[in-house]
């Protein structure tokens, strides 16, 4: 403290000058131009040398001062990882096997042979239509067209060896070719009266009763569903038409059903919807617990960007100057204890979540400041919290 005391009063004495000087005032008063200027750079030298002077005594002062206090920071690492963007979209559950049956014959619908709910495979009988007498009819054709086919075969066999007259054999091929094809009408007619299975499936309801009178293209039967091969279709913003492909992987998050499914893109629509410019993408989705239903909402998360050595670190930190451009602030001369804060611009890409992505001005293996980072200004010494 002695020593700080002498250093002020040399000060003082070096400002105040010999007493033998003449006073501003009587330098004003003469109005000698040469003396005033002179006066005047005397003085300013004088206070240039004053506040070196006092930098020099508050350098002093601060090393000496064990009570400073410091910003305190946090710091983040930045290390080269692999980075996934993801596009969210919603998306609906289909399948292209989910319809509904109507008959293809007139008639009263005698039974079904399954019920709702249950499994059945392609080509088995779901349903039986009264066939109003057909079947006998057919029986009846089929005796006519027997006879029609034994008349034949001996008209041509005699013709064959030059007996008999050709009208007599061109009458009888005539005849047994309506009546085989009144056969096959016919019995395409019966097998219309069993209704089928299209697919292997499951019977989602009945909608008809038996002992109704059913028809053509009026009267639904049943729909049947396969839940094995489904399908979510989602529609895409035009302008991820060159980052989204077929193959891209795709996360599908089921609400509902609280369940995360992995998948890819299998389709992808090469048509803009001109009403909401979106192009339409198709991914299949495994049911194999059978819980998956069609028109089910589904979350998916679109894989459009990868990058295996991205620069990343926390949106937060980020700060934009009034020319718009972003910066950080990186640490150097760093002991573990204390750094010093240098400002460093910055180019970002892509985001996820809280972080984003650094494409120039940062390095692997540089610390920039996490926690703190607006206290802090260009330059400034900084104390590490850990």
């Amino acid at each position: 403290m002695k020593n700080l005391v002498a250093i002020i009063s040399l000060v003082f004495l070096v400002a105040c000058g010999g007493a033998e000087e003449k006073s501003i005032e009587t330098l004003i008063q003469e109005g000698n131009l040469e003396a005033i200027q002179a006066k005047k750079e005397e003085l300013t030298a004088t206070l240039r040398e004053q506040q070196a002077q006092i930098h020099q005594i508050d350098t002093y002062m601060a090393s000496k001062d064990s009570t400073k206090k410091l910003p305190l920071v946090s710091l983040y690492k930045i290390e080269s990882q692999s980075f996934s963007h993801f596009v969210e979209l919603q998306g609906s559950v289909e399948t292209d096997q989910n319809i509904v049956v109507y008959p293809e014959f007139s008639g009263i619908l005698q039974s079904f042979k399954v019920s709702m709910g249950e499994k059945v495979t392609k080509g088995q009988t779901v349903a039986i239509i009264d066939d109003g007498g057909l079947r006998k009819q057919l029986a009846q054709v089929e005796q006519k067209a027997k006879l029609s086919k034994t008349t034949y075969e001996k008209r041509k066999r005699l013709w064959d060896q030059k007996i008999g007259s050709e009208i007599d054999f061109l009458a009888a091929e005539t005849q047994y070719l309506a009546d085989a094809d009144m056969v096959k009408q016919m019995q395409e007619q019966v097998e219309k009266t069993v209704v089928t299975a299209p697919f292997t499936g499951i019977i989602d309801e009945t909608l008809a009763d038996e002992g109704q009178l059913v028809a053509p293209g009026t009267t639904p039967l049943f729909r049947i569903v396969n839940l094995s091969e489904m399908f979510i279709k989602a529609d895409v913003p035009e302008k991820y038409i060159s980052s989204i492909s077929k193959g891209r992987s795709v996360k599908v998050d089921l609400p509902v059903l609280d369940t995360m499914i992995n998948t890819t893109v299998q389709k992808v629509s090469n048509y803009i919807n001109p009403a909401n410019r979106t192009f339409r993408i198709e991914l299949n989705v495994p049911n194999n617990g059978g819980l998956i239903k069609p028109n089910l909402t589904a979350k998916l998360m679109v894989n459009d960007y990868q990058n295996e050595k991205a620069l990343l670190i926390p949106q937060s930190i980020i700060s934009e100057n009034s020319e718009g451009k972003q910066y950080v602030y990186r640490t150097t001369s760093n002991d573990g204890k204390t750094a010093i804060a240098t400002k460093a611009f910055i180019e970002t890409g892509v985001k996820q979540g809280d972080l984003i992505e650094v494409l120039s001005g940062l390095n692997a293996d540089d610390y920039v400041i996490q926690e703190g980072a607006r206290t802090v200004q260009d330059n400034q010494e900084v104390q590490i919290i850990k």
